[in-house]
């Protein structure tokens, strides 16, 4: 019996060290502009610039999450942990998926008590400060968005910023509406609109991250055509104990036991699976027919 570890090389576009230190700037600027927004809605009345100043505050420290979460999951491997900290981006993802749904729902809540109660609200204030909201989170955004499409801490940051643009141009309306028609419900019609596009991304987000937590083998991967395609590599009798799990959102890993007597199987399978599934962390073990029968899946 033999085993056989490898580990193949793939390059994943990062998030560069440059855009940690722009996030860590954007999250000080966020926490500033929630201390002015929860300030400029409590003069002015408006339940959705509080709303939009907590949405703002909890982004801010989704950016701080995403901030350490870099930076632990850039250490390198340990003895305790010998995979690296690379699942801390991903730790990092779901952390702030949970700040996303808690801010919605608090902003449904106070929503439909706005809508059922109006209170009047100052109309030229709430438009200012939102305008003021309006750049911060579209400059954050603008940060984070190149980033989102392959990193999930980034993508929800990005998400986070993207509501509260949506919200401050909410906002905006909302303050316009109460300036030229003395509209006020509006304000908690504007709040539940943005709840509903948080409490949507938070769900839809979910099942991806807690998939790479629950070591879940990739949507992508079909373990069934893995097993076939092992199958036909010349002098592999058997396939078993197939495992497949990802150690961050880019690194596959994956462990079997085939049945065999020439060693070179072991290489020629993880170059299969290295090519034909692009599976880049692999631990092949080769067994003869009597440890074949002690396997256990």
């Amino acid at each position: 019996m033999t085993h056989e570890h490898c580990h193949h090389c793939h390059h994943h576009e990062q998030v560069s060290e440059k855009s940690v230190k722009y996030l860590f700037v954007s999250f000080l600027i966020n926490m500033l502009l929630s201390v002015v927004e929860i300030v400029g809605g409590i003069v002015a009345g408006s339940v959705a610039l509080i709303g939009d100043a907590l949405h703002n505050t909890s982004d801010a420290f989704s950016i701080l999450i995403a901030v350490i979460a870099f930076k632990i999951g850039h250490k390198k491997a340990t003895k305790k942990y010998t995979y690296g900290f690379k699942r801390a981006e991903v730790i990092g993802g779901f952390v702030n998926l949970i700040l996303l749904f808690i801010s919605g729902f608090y902003l449904i809540v106070e929503g439909i008590e706005r809508l059922v109660s109006p209170h009047p609200i100052e109309g030229w204030l709430i438009i200012w400060v939102s305008v003021l909201a309006l750049l911060v989170d579209a400059a954050t955004a603008k940060i984070s968005h190149h980033h989102a499409h392959h990193n999930s801490n980034m993508k929800m940051v990005f998400i986070h910023n993207l509501a509260d643009a949506f919200g401050s141009i909410g906002v905006i309306l909302s303050g316009i509406c109460v300036v030229l028609f003395d509209i006020y419900f509006v304000d908690g019609l504007i709040a539940l609109l943005i709840a509903a596009y948080m409490i949507f991304q938070s769900v839809v987000s979910f099942k991806p991250i807690v998939n790479i937590l629950m070591n879940a083998a990739p949507e992508h991967i079909d373990l069934n055509k893995i097993e076939k395609a092992i199958k036909k590599v010349k002098g592999v009798d058997d396939v078993h104990h197939i495992h497949v799990w990802c150690i961050s959102e880019h690194d596959v890993s994956l462990e079997c036991h085939i049945k065999g007597s020439d060693l070179e199987l072991v290489h020629k399978v993880s170059e299969l699976l290295e090519h034909k599934f692009d599976i880049n962390h692999c631990n092949i073990q080769l067994e003869n027919t009597e440890c074949c029968h002690k396997c256990e899946l």
